[in-house]
């Protein structure tokens, strides 16, 4: 019985159904306690789908064998900082230290453990420890918290403003939750110097704080921890490849402070990264809306959405909220890649053009341009969008990328094909290691009749993009006109198990009879 049960839940965790998969792992533990594998399989699928009775469980059973997974170590110190077993706790970060991965984040919990236990010892980086650097990351926003939980606002003061201006992404929830806490101590004046008044994001906890709700009880640490693993999650989600962890420690997190919305968004966030957006639109959901974090999660809720396969629903969302008053550029930037994705591209260029709205002319972030330019060319408005692209070659001349856009969308049209090779130069010179700009360097010389030159350069795009259409098409023209002719078939045939529709029909012409006038790529 639990071999079925287990059977069940590992073809549906193959198949990305991870409700299914908890409740068949839930199941093939209570029959078969004992097994370490089904032990193993339901602590990482209980905490990527919020189950905090089977990842404690399952952890128990994996320590008990001597395999639980280090992350297992954090799972437990929350729940023991939970229940206020502070040698408990203290244990657990002995251990956590002494197992290295997480040991550098030993002294801030130590310190809201001391905190918990009435009495309060500042936690202490060693600057020479080799993870410092990690440490200190998250340590002006502990203290700030750790000042204002021992009544000491003014101490808090210079702290926050530290924390503030490190927090990155972060920094709207870490914005919204000091502001609470500097409301309860009655400094409202710097509560609200904390939320910006021009942006949407912070307006339900503006009105808040101005009519005297905006306030919190002081951090226990649970909820201190809480905020360090979060943090942390945060900061490896960001990173490629590490989804699966960052979920993991966001969950940690939750478990212990189920009550913060702002965990929440981050949960949201990480699981539609992971590939799990039905959890995401459940976690976002989960944010009332008379919380300060609502509009975060709801921008977590259109991604989730979108991901989930709910589109129409995601861009309904997504234009309700880009047209909010005080909406911020990342609102329409979000609605833009929607769009985008649909094949709306002049409604994804507007959307791009009204991100820009609250910027001076000269000060239009590159990024928000090409967007636009992007759009632009996508929607075949080609002149609108060379005057777009190269406002942001003049405010990002060393940009790549943005060079890149600009000259390959001209030698596509064989337009300025001489200036646009240069910018095609540039651009790989200051990233030679890109595919994709060595492809447009590559056919920009083909393009203007050196094709010997452009060989090398494509070859070593397909080299980084074996399996690019584009890219192998652009090197078997080149190929065939040196004389290299078996190896450009070769490469025609590369590209033509990537390819659909008139580049398909195209490569089967070449591949028969040779490069001709009528069948080069554009």
């Amino acid at each position: 019985m639990a071999l079925n049960a287990y059977a069940r839940a590992r073809l549906a965790d193959s198949e990305g159904a991870l409700g299914v998969a908890v409740s068949g792992y839930r199941e093939a533990l209570a029959l078969d306690p004992a097994s370490g594998d089904i032990a193993r399989r339901s602590y990482f699928q209980a905490l990527e789908s919020g189950d905090k009775a089977l990842a404690l469980r399952s952890a128990d059973l994996l320590d008990g064998q001597g395999v639980l997974p280090r992350d297992g170590t954090l799972l437990r110190i929350g729940d023991a900082l939970a229940s206020k077993d502070w040698a408990g706790a203290r244990a657990l970060v002995a251990r956590m230290e002494a197992e290295g991965n997480f040991a550098f984040l030993a002294p801030i919990v130590i310190s809201w453990i001391t905190l918990g236990e009435g009495r309060y010892d500042a936690p202490v980086v060693d600057p020479k420890d080799r993870f410092a650097l990690l440490a200190t990351r998250y340590l002006d926003e502990h203290l700030a918290f750790q000042a204002l939980a021992r009544g000491q606002t003014a101490e808090a003061v210079p702290l926050i403003a530290r924390a503030v201006a490190a927090a990155g992404r972060e920094g709207a929830g870490l914005r919204m939750a000091l502001a609470a806490q500097l409301a309860a101590a009655g400094d409202r004046d710097n509560a609200l110097a904390l939320l910006p008044d021009n942006q949407a994001v912070f307006a339900a906890a503006r009105a808040d704080v101005s009519r005297g709700k905006g306030r919190a009880a002081a951090l226990a640490p649970r909820q201190g921890y809480a905020r360090l693993i979060a943090r942390l999650a945060a900061d490896i989600g960001a990173q490629e490849d590490s989804a699966a962890l960052a979920v993991r420690l966001a969950r940690i997190a939750s478990f212990a402070d189920p009550d913060s919305a702002e965990i929440r968004v981050i949960v949201a966030r990480l699981l539609t990264l992971a590939g799990h957006p039905s959890f995401a639109v459940d976690e976002a959901r989960q944010v009332p809306a008379g919380d300060g974090r609502h509009a975060m999660a709801q921008a977590e809720l259109v991604d989730a959405l979108a991901a989930s396969g709910a589109r129409a629903e995601a861009l309904t969302l997504a234009r309700t909220m880009a047209a909010m008053p005080g909406a911020e550029a990342e609102r329409h930037v979000r609605l833009g890649r929607l769009l985008s994705e649909d094949k709306d591209y002049l409604g994804a260029a507007a959307a791009f053009r009204a991100a820009q709205a609250g910027f001076a002319p000269d000060a239009v972030p590159w990024a928000l341009l090409l967007f636009e330019g992007s759009a632009l060319e996508q929607g075949g408005r080609w002149d609108a969008a060379r005057a777009v692209l190269g406002r942001a070659a003049a405010l990002a001349p060393d940009e790549p990328v943005v060079l890149n856009y600009l000259g390959y969308a001209q030698v596509e049209r064989r337009q300025n094909v001489k200036a646009a090779l240069e910018l095609l130069k540039k651009a790989s010179a200051l990233k030679p290691t890109d595919a994709s700009i060595s492809d447009s360097l590559g056919w920009a010389q083909f393009v203007t009749g050196d094709a010997k030159s452009a060989v090398p350069v494509l070859e070593r795009a397909a080299a980084g993009a074996p399996d690019d259409a584009t890219v192998n098409e652009h090197l078997g023209d080149a190929l065939w006109s040196v004389g290299r002719r078996y190896e450009a078939r070769y490469a025609w045939r590369a590209a033509a198990l990537f390819a659909e529709g008139e580049r398909a029909d195209r490569l089967a012409a070449k591949t028969r009879e040779g490069l001709k006038p009528e069948y080069a790529a554009p």
